[in-house]
């Protein structure tokens, strides 16, 4: 049988990864050696802000935890993937295949990360993807982890949240039309449907769509009380923007992807009065919040949002398994599943159901934009 150039390629690059592992697992890990990281995540492209929003809190939690565990240097290797599952494969094979990294953190959408899954599984490298909340993006095998909760839990709780709590019962659903946003809206639909409620109208939309007004014409006819958002943040400010220059006043509702001070600034007076819930918040009491908060205003110059503590405390995470648990690959798998309590911004302390192999026990609070500000929602809140 006769081989490709290409083939010839890849089957040359296998073995000298092979080679590569076998000389590292036969010598052992010099003490001038870095320790590597390698992340996956959108730096150029529409995603491209939640890259650096992840470096600005990769780096101040190696400036607070320190940058070397036991004596060697801590780094982590950014490679940009634009959020492509196609690139997030081509940087899983890299990664995979160099025997400095030790543990991967992204991509930054759960279909880039679960793209990559089955190359870190069979190169028994931990795939950290601390946003992806994709359900099922843990059952790719016992090398994902996450500490992004579930969208099995998350837009039950929404639903239950937008309807018991808030009263609306007429609702127009609309999502990114990717396996992400797909999922999400059948997890909120069905919960919505359990508690009596109408879904009018379902518009899926692409991600670098910019004109809503078509969708929000059929929005308009099914007559709905409230608007539900299944977006990131800039999206979700344009739809905002859209919808009411469109006349149309209903209430918004969107999930926790949107809590960011960018949403604010890109939605002005368009997203006053959205409500969303997050396991992190800006107003959160906590000491450790408030200081964080503050550090993080000085280094940077602007307020930090969820993207930038979840990257905080992903590096906290792994910073706290690889000086407990050691600094090669079957270390951190063990660390993961071992590591009880470690202190973060979001969760408090932090462990990891073995099962789930994500954050045991999160909690959301409910919040909404007033006054141009990220204000907590009172347990007696009522439709504004």
């Amino acid at each position: 049988m006769s081989l490709s150039r290409r083939d010839v390629f890849r089957r040359a690059s296998l073995l000298a990864a092979g080679a590569a592992l076998s000389s590292l697992a036969g010598r052992g890990a010099r003490a001038d050696d870095p320790i590597v990281i390698g992340v996956s995540g959108p730096l150029t492209g529409p995603n491209a802000q939640y890259g650096q929003q992840w470096k600005d809190g990769f780096d101040l939690a190696l400036a607070d935890l320190g940058d070397s565990i036991k004596g060697r240097k801590l780094v982590y290797q950014f490679e940009d993937s634009q959020s492509d599952p196609r690139q997030s494969v081509a940087i899983a094979q890299k990664f995979a295949a160099d025997p400095r990294i030790v543990l991967e953190m992204g991509d930054f959408s759960s279909p880039a990360s679960m793209a990559a899954s089955p190359t870190y599984q069979r190169g028994k490298l931990v795939q950290f993807g601390f946003t992806n909340s994709h359900p099922d993006f843990t059952k790719g095998g016992d090398y994902m982890w996450s500490s992004s909760i579930s969208q099995a839990e998350e837009q039950p709780q929404l639903a239950e949240f937008t309807i018991e709590k808030l009263g609306y019962k007429k609702l127009a659903v609309l999502h990114y039309n990717t396996d992400w946003g797909r999922t999400s809206k059948d997890y909120f639909n069905k919960r919505a449907g359990e508690l009596g409620a109408t879904i009018t109208t379902t518009e899926g939309f692409l991600p670098d769509e910019k004109d809503f007004r078509p969708t929000l014409v059929r929005v308009r006819d099914g007559n709905p009380d409230a608007i539900v958002i299944i977006a990131y943040y800039s999206d979700a400010a344009l739809i905002a923007r859209q919808t009411r220059q469109q006349g149309l006043k209903q209430q918004l509702v969107a999930v926790s992807s949107v809590y960011s001070p960018k949403l604010l600034e890109l939605g002005g007076d368009a997203v006053e009065g959205l409500y969303t819930q997050s396991s992190f918040s800006t107003v959160d009491p906590r000491p450790a919040v408030q200081d964080l908060l503050r550090r993080f205003q000085a280094k940077y110059g602007h307020q930090a949002d969820a993207f930038n503590v979840g990257a905080y405390d992903a590096m906290t995470i792994a910073h706290a398994i690889m000086t407990e648990y050691g600094t090669d690959r079957p270390s951190v798998r063990e660390g993961f599943e071992k590591i009880k309590d470690v202190p973060t911004i979001i969760y408090g302390r932090a462990s990891f159901d073995p099962v789930t192999r994500r954050v045991k026990n999160p909690k959301y609070v409910h919040i909404q934009v007033s006054g141009g500000k990220w204000v907590p929602v009172a347990e007696n809140a009522k439709p504004v």
